[in-house]
């Protein structure tokens, strides 16, 4: 689903003003009702869940917390925040670089872009700026399309934006699935893990599938197949997975990307336990190794805003196996949201500071 969208998405930033304005005109109507249905289901969601976990419990636990784990946590985003940005500009590695058999075939069957890969100032610019947007729009995939399309500003082609964005995406997810797994295997005399792994089955045969099309020329000619039934999907669809396919040769940046992704969901791991140490939890830290990446799965899932309530109903059902209480899991979530929203706000600075493109429709 990602996939899709953003093709259609980086197919709407190459076409001309009028094209725009059609596409935006017709998905107008699903797009403002899907938001609003969005909306209606985190309002809901987070309100049950509140009145269930009594507000007045969670508001003690919340007014005890330690504001020092707090502040540590935030330290911690700034630091995932800045890597996260690293790992995706070093995917931009390809970008000016016209070698290997796999970029060369492309280029004669696709017409691929060959552009210039910005600085890293100019990379971490736009992805801080990105995910402050990102806080306003019904999903991930919406920051996704914003990066691709303030990558496409800086002359970077569309098929390579969106192609480093997939693959930042991909990377992560695997990282989630290795910090999970073995997080899963720490905690498994701590808390019953029989429950995640269905979870961890499907995610591994999702991921198994996306390195497909990166590794194999059958499955990457397969999702061309299935991007050219999507309104000018065929050629797009050629380009982007051409695009894709150029990061089954580049080992070492791969490597690095993944290396980070790892880092990343180990920093966000340990946010957590501060938070959880700051309400007082006592929760060992393989604990949240097990159960933070299925939280943060929880929270791609394109069902809410950004989350809100289903990261709060998760929290309250996986830390409820270890033991939590409801009204501090559910002081948990909302302070593991709110550091999020903390990371974001140096892209709210850059975004009223910097000059920025014109606003994606």
């Amino acid at each position: 689903m990602i996939t899709a969208t953003i093709a259609v998405q980086m197919a709407t930033i190459e076409t001309g003003t009028s094209t725009r304005e059609e596409n935006t005109t017709s998905a107008t109507r699903p797009g403002g009702f899907t938001r609003l249905a969005r909306v209606v289901i985190a309002v809901g969601l987070t309100a049950l869940l509140l009145w269930q976990s009594d507000p007045r419990a969670v508001w003690h636990a919340a007014r005890a917390a330690d504001w020092r784990f707090i502040l540590l946590a935030c330290a911690l985003v700034a630091i995932d925040r800045v890597l996260m940005a690293y790992r995706w500009w070093t995917l931009l590695a390809p970008v000016g670089r016209p070698e290997g058999r796999h970029y060369e075939s492309a280029v004669r069957s696709a017409d691929l872009e060959v552009g210039r890969r910005p600085p890293l100032a100019t990379v971490m610019r736009i992805f801080f700026v990105s995910t402050f947007v990102g806080t306003f729009l019904p999903a991930s995939v919406g920051g996704d399309a914003v990066r691709a399309y303030g990558l496409s500003k800086e002359g970077v082609g569309g098929v390579d934006a969106v192609a480093s964005v997939l693959m930042d995406r991909l990377l992560g997810v695997v990282s989630i699935l290795l910090v999970g797994i073995a997080g899963a295997f720490l905690a498994r005399n701590l808390i019953d893990i029989r429950a995640l792994f269905p979870a961890f089955a499907v995610l591994t045969v999702a991921c198994a599938a996306a390195l497909a099309v990166v590794f194999s020329p059958r499955a990457a000619a397969g999702v061309a197949g299935l991007l050219a039934l999507l309104p000018r999907g065929r050629e797009t669809g050629a380009r982007l997975v051409a695009a894709i396919q150029r990061y089954a040769t580049l080992h070492l940046p791969m490597t690095n990307v993944l290396l980070c992704s790892i880092a990343v969901q180990v920093l966000r791991v340990l946010q957590t336990y501060c938070l959880g140490l700051a309400l007082g939890l006592a929760v060992p830290l393989g604990v949240y190794f097990a159960l933070v990446p299925i939280v943060l799965l929880i929270v791609l899932m394109p069902i809410t805003i950004n989350g809100i309530g289903t990261t709060q109903a998760g929290f309250m059902w996986l830390f409820g196996r270890a033991g939590v209480a409801s009204a501090p899991a559910f002081a948990l979530s909302v302070l593991f949201l709110g550091i999020a929203v903390v990371g974001n706000l140096p892209g709210a600075v850059l975004y009223l500071v910097k000059p920025r493109p014109a606003p994606l429709r």
